[in-house]
């Protein structure tokens, strides 16, 4: 049998690729990196890393996906929300006494240990873990992680440090320091950012952010900023970035392993949401589990070129939509163009103002708040919003890596509430008609004398066994005592554990004290499995389980002749 060597994704893409397609690849992959220049050298300040890293987070993970990652059309990057959880990270880490390791080798180590988790879930096939983090959760987290950033601002928009923590107390401190404002710097940072806001409200070809950073070095040129107080990015070193393998040295390796996991969790999670939200649009289907493998090759690519964790890209992906990319080759388009800047830029961009960047991060974090999307999560379902807003309470409340783990707690409090109270509903005939219907539904259903039918529809576990015991009981109740029947259609009900098997038993048993026999139609097999495994439908008896609620009633009604009889 010949050996099949797989092919690269890349080259799978470019299959009928033609003239036309490298023009658009062209114009987009340019337009990409005109969009993502601003964020590259903005977002690292998120978690205090030098601009250099975000510019290197757009070129070498942009390749890496180009080749491994599944989508024609996704670009990955530099993410916002990403950013405030490896800086929530990077803070605990380097809280651990005796930590001496840079920075910017932690974010690299992060990086390759957030790569390795998502080639490990490919392997496993955990892609279903994208979903983990519910759509209202999420909504709420970046809701908490957007006003997090806002905050983070306060020292670049005034040039005033802020050592408090939340949302009310740092707006406070910074009242009290009101006189140590450095104002060209604020009006400065609040112009940019009403630029930022009218580009985007005016729709503007050329997008916010790209205006802001040029507009902003001519200024800064003309009127030499730095001689006037405003701070500057500085220098940014001229070259490519180096491969290199980073040490572990003295880090605590349980802080780094629970951080990258914070980290892969809500970067997959909302890659792939930003993954799938591009696919609708483009009319192809979204793999989770093949995505993994992209991010995987992308965070490896970053960690192992020194910079920090990346994720599926909103604003450039977006932008490669608009302009028509056809491929991945796009990407490496953008991923030229960006180590041009950093060849022969890098003098001009050491000018642009931080203000500036203060300005396009606030805007960013704003675009994070959702409110159309916690509008519709409020009409829908009410509880749903109380979760979302413990998630956005989360980022702002504790921090964000705490915010982390409440908005997986309360996600699994959410999974957990849901299974606890297995809907139900009594089953009966409407005159006239075949099969049964739910009494609650239709008025016109009646229920069949001394036949109790009900339905339970979640899984049976050890959790809701006292709920679900409790609902049974009652519905006997309504059962005359004696001559009855009651039979669950079972065929809702797609796991039962052993607690599930014990309390059938005993709902068997208290029902024969009443003289009502108990039965089952319609059972999944694993689950009567478990039930044979654990005697129950010996007790009950292997007459009392139907293929069908039809077929129980058949018996029962035969049952009834013989004893008429």
């Amino acid at each position: 049998m010949p050996l099949t060597i797989p092919r690269l994704p890349l080259l799978t893409g470019l299959e009928g690729y033609d003239a036309s397609g490298l023009r658009n690849d062209v114009s987009a992959g340019l337009a990409i990196a005109a969009v993502g220049l601003p964020s590259a050298i903005a977002y690292p300040a998120i978690a205090g890393l030098p601009p250099e890293t975000g510019l290197y987070a757009s070129i070498t993970p942009l390749v890496a996906y180009a080749l491994f990652g599944p989508s024609r059309k996704l670009i990955v990057g530099p993410d916002a929300a990403t950013m405030t959880v490896l800086a929530a990270v990077l803070a605990a880490i380097f809280a651990t006494p005796g930590v001496t390791t840079d920075r910017v080798t932690v974010a690299a180590l992060l990086a390759l240990a957030v790569g390795a988790f998502c080639l490990a879930a490919r392997a496993v096939r955990l892609g279903v873990l994208a979903t983990f983090l519910s759509r209202p959760i999420l909504t709420g987290f970046f809701a908490g992680i957007s006003l997090s950033i806002l905050i983070g601002q306060i020292k670049r928009f005034t040039g005033v440090d802020i050592d408090a923590d939340g949302l009310i107390a740092p707006v406070l401190e910074l009242l009290r320091e009101a006189g140590s404002i450095h104002w060209p710097s604020l009006v400065l940072a609040l112009g940019c950012f009403v630029l930022l806001q009218v580009a985007r409200a005016v729709k503007s070809p050329v997008p916010g952010p790209v205006i802001v950073v040029v507009l902003s070095v001519l200024l800064s040129s003309a009127f030499d900023f730095e001689a006037r107080g405003i701070a500057i990015v500085g220098n940014i070193p001229e070259g490519l970035p180096a491969l290199t393998l980073p040490r572990m040295g003295d880090l605590p390796i349980d802080t780094l392993f629970v951080g990258a996991a914070a980290i892969f969790l809500v970067s997959f999670g909302s890659g792939v949401i930003a993954a799938r939200s591009f696919g609708t649009l483009g009319g192809y289907q979204v793999d989770p589990n093949r995505e993994l493998a992209g991010f995987g090759a992308a965070n490896i690519a970053a960690g192992l070129f020194g910079t920090f964790p990346v994720t599926a890209s909103d604003s450039r992906t977006a932008v490669n939509f608009a302009v028509g990319g056809r491929s991945q080759i796009a990407s490496l388009v953008a991923a030229a163009t960006l180590i041009a800047v950093l060849l022969f830029l890098g003098g001009v961009l050491r000018i642009l103002p931080i203000p500036a960047l203060g300005a396009i991060l606030a805007a960013t974090a704003l675009s994070l708040i959702d409110l159309a999307a916690l509008r519709h999560i409020w009409r829908v379902s009410r509880m749903e919003f109380v979760f979302a807003l413990i998630a956005m309470w989360g980022p702002i409340g504790l921090g964000v890596l705490n915010g982390v783990m409440i908005a997986i707690a309360a996600t699994l409090v959410y999974l957990l509430r849901k299974s606890m109270y297995p809907h139900d509903a009594l089953l009966g005939r409407i005159p006239g008609r075949d099969g049964f219907y739910k009494l609650h539904r239709e008025p016109q259903a009646r229920p069949v004398p001394g036949f109790g039918a009900c339905m339970i529809q979640g899984s049976l576990l050890f959790f809701n066994t006292d709920y679900v015991q409790a609902r049974l009981l009652s519905i006997a109740e309504t059962l005359p005592a004696g001559a009855g029947w009651l039979v669950i259609d079972a065929s809702a009900i797609p796991q039962i554990d052993s607690t599930a098997t014990a309390m059938l038993d005993e709902v068997g048993d208290e029902l024969k004290k009443r003289g009502i026999t108990l039965g089952l139609a319609e059972l999944h097999s694993d689950a009567r499995a478990m039930l044979d495994r654990a005697g129950v439908i010996e007790k009950i008896g292997p007459t009392m389980v139907f293929a069908g609620i039809e077929d129980a009633l058949a018996a029962f009604a035969g049952r009834s002749e013989r004893a008429a009889g």
